[in-house]
């Protein structure tokens, strides 16, 4: 048995803590900004690994099968998310088909993988291979990237636009899609920090206590693993990623990415993000033209979610990255604790702007009947996926551990407030 309990660091204003046990479905919070470390889980590593296999055929199932069948003067199309991407690589658009790929198809299926690999590693409780740190290390990558949650509201909203153009009759892969969104979100908890967790719990990885920091008082956590070490060191001592005390040039980076995500908006809103040809002739549809063609079809609560998740998200990411970035200088532990719910917020809602280029990806392929109509994407849905994928490059650079270097308090080993859960949400730990 340890004489110490391991070590964690918050993330957001890097206290320490010892780490200490939570019943039930509780959590722990940092005591100095509030941020959530972590919560216990009632499930095992190996039933965890078990639910990933089920998501995972489940997974195989919605990509395969049909997600609807729509006929149109006697013709009928069956268009899956990967038809989809490969019907917008032959006309041509190849980097709208590999953005909308790997957030939507291949990314979660590594996650998937991932996930699987390194719960069977743990649950086996042998040493564990030289590998197990790259891989979770890789996994903490793809936590920020999955997006198929978004990809089904996309799928949505693309079917509601052609609901009244011709017979469409909902096919399987739409049933498994509502399914996985809930799974998948189910398994965002198994995060590559949770799995670091259990392998500390089972003694399979060095594990950092109270006597480190009295050993190393200039001391640095490994932004990967968690690890508590030295300073000095350039390569974590657990998982071997690169160390820093705080993340290099975060500022310059994060205003170099929101300098240009602001350069590739403004194409975004004024190019059409699709053509339509019909034998009615061709016409061309922008991010707000399609909001208004939701509303005039009657789905206003449709018109109502692309308006937010296409215009009102990005222009708020964009405006809460420029206070984070030009509001350093605002000191107390009040507004830091502020500062970070606005990054929290950015992360939270960054990957929802994503929602229309999934839109015009999958009208693409409904809509594929040649002499009849087709839709053609436009440069407009490159340039918009292009300010969604900087400005979640530029949340993922920014260090909001910096605010709270101004507060010369001395740090201390602490253990963190918890919460328990209501009786609601610990029936779905």
């Amino acid at each position: 048995m340890r004489a110490s309990r391991p070590l964690i660091v918050c993330t957001h204003c890097d206290t320490v803590h010892e780490r200490v046990p939570v019943p039930g479905a509780g959590l722990a919070r940092c005591v100095r900004c509030d941020t959530e470390l972590y919560r216990h889980s009632r499930f095992s590593p190996r039933e965890w690994q078990a639910l990933v296999l089920a998501v995972f055929i489940l997974f195989l199932i919605a990509n395969l099968f049909p997600v609807v069948y729509l006929s149109m003067a006697g013709k009928t199309v069956s268009p899956t998310f990967p038809k989809a991407l490969l019907l917008i690589w032959q006309q041509g658009y190849w980097g709208l088909s590999v953005m909308a790929g790997l957030v939507g198809f291949w990314l979660p299926l590594f996650q998937l993988i991932f996930q699987f690999w390194a719960l069977g590693l743990i649950a086996r409780e042998k040493p564990l291979p030289g590998d197990f740190g790259i891989g979770l290390r890789v996994l903490s990558h793809l936590e920020h990237w999955s997006m198929t949650a978004v990809l089904f509201l996309g799928l949505i909203v693309a079917i509601v636009k052609f609901a009244g153009i011709g017979h469409l009759t909902v096919a399987p892969g739409l049933y498994a899609f509502f399914a996985l969104t809930f799974l998948l979100t189910g398994l965002s908890r198994i995060t590559a920090a949770r799995l670091w967790r259990w392998a500390e719990d089972r003694e399979l990885v060095p594990v950092a206590t109270r006597q480190v920091l009295s050993a190393h008082p200039d001391w640095s956590a490994c932004t990967h693993c968690g690890f508590v070490q030295a300073s000095q060191n350039t390569r974590c001592h657990r998982c071997a990623a690169p160390v820093h005390k705080r993340k290099p040039n975060s500022r310059r980076r994060v205003t170099a990415l929101v300098l240009t995500a602001c350069v590739f908006y403004i194409p975004a809103n004024v190019l059409p993000v699709m053509e339509l040809r019909s034998i009615m002739g061709t016409s061309a549809h922008t991010i707000l033209g399609g909001v208004i063609q939701l509303w005039q079809l009657g789905s206003w609560d449709l018109a109502l979610i692309v308006f937010i998740a296409s215009i009102v998200v990005p222009i708020t990411k964009l405006l809460a990255l420029v206070v984070l970035l030009v509001g350093r200088r605002w000191r107390g532990n009040g507004v830091q604790r502020q500062r970070n719910r606005i990054y929290d917020m950015v992360e939270l809602i960054g990957q929802w702007s994503m929602l229309d280029v999934f839109v015009v990806v999958l009208m693409a392929a409904l809509a594929n009947f040649p002499g009849l109509s087709q839709i053609i994407p436009g440069a407009g849905a490159l340039s918009f996926g292009m300010v969604v994928v900087l400005t979640m490059l530029a949340a993922l650079s920014y260090d909001p551990r910096q605010g709270w270097d101004q507060d010369t308090d001395e740090e201390q080993t602490i253990e963190p407030q918890t919460k328990l859960s209501s009786p609601a949400s610990q029936a779905t730990s």
